[in-house]
């Protein structure tokens, strides 16, 4: 298994060839992207040890090769991988990550780089980057730390690797966690944002020219968290991650509708308004944006979310914004049914119909 690598088997590894990084910008190398697609429920998985990864979808589901070449063949050519560190960690201040992990991690994003594709690697379900003045002294050594070790790792990787600072930094269990935060939480997210940029562009290989993805509070589309970004300065390999799924009612909300029309102006200003927040103030300057996540779950609505797919997708693709879909896995649950990749057996489309309407309109 991967405990046994040799040293022989890691001179093939990828990370040991030196992959020439092409020195563009952000808003050049985001030009190429068209869409993307989540690995979720899987490495973010809270866990210890390598079956982390199965854990909250089913040992059936492990990610192999066949699924990411079939993204590959779909046309998606972005591949978030989401990784939650924190339970495949030593202790401070090394805060060692532990080697099985870290050659299952790389195993998945070879996948994404083997087929060409733009790989995004973050760090996901941290519960100790919570930011608040009080904690930023740990959280930044914590972060700096785990940086440090990923950068090394993939130092050699060229630019279709992208690091993602965190994922969604927010006040976990307080009044502010969805509603926008505090000033000072706001102020905490900006400042790990720039120990994690610093990290990188102190490290060694191609890490220097690499493309980094940061969120603002909780990667949160609300305006007053956008307005509240700060972006390092002189930095033109910098991209702003934002998370949303607009409708609120249509795509998140269980219990909200499963109807959308793109006749109904309450049903398509969320989408435009974020456009239009993202153009003024972000892309109109030259700073690219990826949404990170997006996605209406399934409410046995083919129809509306295969007319709201294309309408956001519209609204994306005419901003020059690329845009993740969120698949969970999950398909029937009472919860929130992301997926679209059935991945036991042999993978394939759940609803072929929504994903030939993303890639169409995309390439439209």
């Amino acid at each position: 298994g991967c405990a046994e690598k040799s040293s022989d088997s890691k001179t093939e590894d990828s990370s040991d060839t030196v992959q020439e990084i092409r020195d563009i910008s952000s808003a050049e190398l985001v030009k190429e992207m068209k869409i993307g697609w989540n690995l979720g429920n899987t490495l973010d998985a809270s866990g210890t040890d390598l079956n982390a990864e199965t854990a909250w979808i089913g040992s059936n589901n492990k990610t192999n090769k066949y699924m990411v070449d079939l993204l590959k063949e779909t046309g998606f050519n972005v591949f978030r991988v989401p990784v939650t560190w924190e339970g495949h960690l030593g202790e401070g201040p090394d805060y060692t990550i532990d080697e099985e992990w870290l050659d299952r991690v790389q195993e998945i994003v070879d996948y994404g780089i083997d087929n060409g594709m733009f790989v995004i690697l973050n760090l996901h379900h941290e519960s100790w980057h919570m930011p608040t003045n009080d904690n930023y002294e740990a959280a930044s050594a914590e972060l700096k730390a785990v940086w440090s070790q990923i950068a090394a790792r993939f130092e050699n990787y060229d630019e279709h690797l992208i690091f993602e600072g965190m994922n969604e930094p927010r006040l976990v269990d307080t009044p502010y966690e969805w509603t926008g935060g505090t000033d000072e939480s706001r102020a905490v997210v900006n400042q790990l944002n720039m120990d994690f940029v610093n990290t990188i562009r102190s490290a060694g290989g191609n890490n220097p020219k690499r493309h980094l993805m940061i969120p603002g509070y909780a990667a949160s589309s609300d305006i007053k968290c956008l307005q509240a970004i700060e972006l390092p300065e002189n930095d033109d390999k910098i991209i702003v991650s934002v998370h949303a799924y607009l409708p609120y009612d249509f795509a998140l909300n269980t219990t909200g509708t499963d109807q959308w029309s793109a006749e109904n102006s309450g049903n398509t200003s969320p989408i435009d308004t974020l456009m239009t927040n993202l153009t003024d103030l972000f892309l109109s300057k030259g700073t690219p944006v990826i949404i990170g996540e997006f996605g209406a779950m399934n409410k046995y609505n083919d129809e509306a979310r295969i007319a709201w797919v294309k309408y956001y997708l519209t609204a994306a693709k005419n901003a020059g914004v690329v845009c993740c879909w969120w698949d969970n896995c999950a398909f029937v649950s009472s919860g929130e049914n992301f997926g679209l990749m059935q991945r036991e057996g042999i993978p394939q489309w759940k609803f072929p119909d929504l994903v030939n309407a993303m890639i169409e309109t995309v390439n439209s």
